[in-house]
C-alpha cells in the first residue's frame, strides 16, 4: 500500500517537473539542433571550398587569442571617464587599434601553424599506426 503510494507521488512529482521544464529543455533541443544543422551544411559547403581549411585555421587561432577588453579610467589631464582598450596586456587608445593587434596575434599563430604543418606531416607519414607508408 504504502509503495503504491510512494510510486504515484513520485509519478506526479516528476510529471509537474517535465511540464515545468519542458519549455527552457525543448529551446535548448532546439538550439543544439539549429547549431549542428549549421555545422554539417557548413561541413558540406567546406568539402567543395578549397579555401575552407584557411578559414578553419583562422577560426581555430581565433579561439585561441583573448578578446580585446574595454576600461574605463579617469583621464589624467581632465579626471572624466575615458575607455581605454587591453589586449594582452597593452593599453591602446582605440578599439580600432586593440582589435588591429589582436588581429595581427591570430595571423602569427595561423602563420606559424603553416610552418609546423611540413614537418608534421613528414612525422605522420612515418607513423605506422595509421595504416599508410
Amino acid at each position: 500500500m504504502f509503495w503504491n503510494l510512494f510510486t504515484t507521488t513520485v509519478f506526479i512529482i516528476a510529471g509537474i517537473l517535465f511540464y515545468r521544464f519542458w519549455p527552457v529543455v525543448f529551446a535548448k533541443l532546439k538550439r543544439f539542433d539549429a547549431e549542428n544543422r549549421a555545422r554539417i551544411e557548413g561541413e558540406m559547403r567546406d568539402r567543395g571550398d578549397s579555401l575552407a581549411h584557411f578559414r578553419h585555421t583562422l577560426r581555430v587561432a581565433e579561439d585561441q587569442v583573448e578578446a580585446v577588453g574595454e576600461v574605463e579610467e579617469p583621464d589624467a589631464r581632465t579626471g572624466t571617464a575615458v575607455k581605454r582598450y587591453v589586449f594582452e596586456g597593452e593599453w591602446f587608445a582605440s578599439r580600432r587599434e586593440a582589435e588591429r593587434a589582436r588581429e595581427e596575434k591570430v595571423r602569427t599563430l595561423a602563420r606559424k601553424f603553416y610552418m609546423e604543418l611540413p614537418a608534421a606531416m613528414a612525422a605522420r607519414k612515418g607513423d605506422d599506426r595509421l595504416g599508410r607508408d
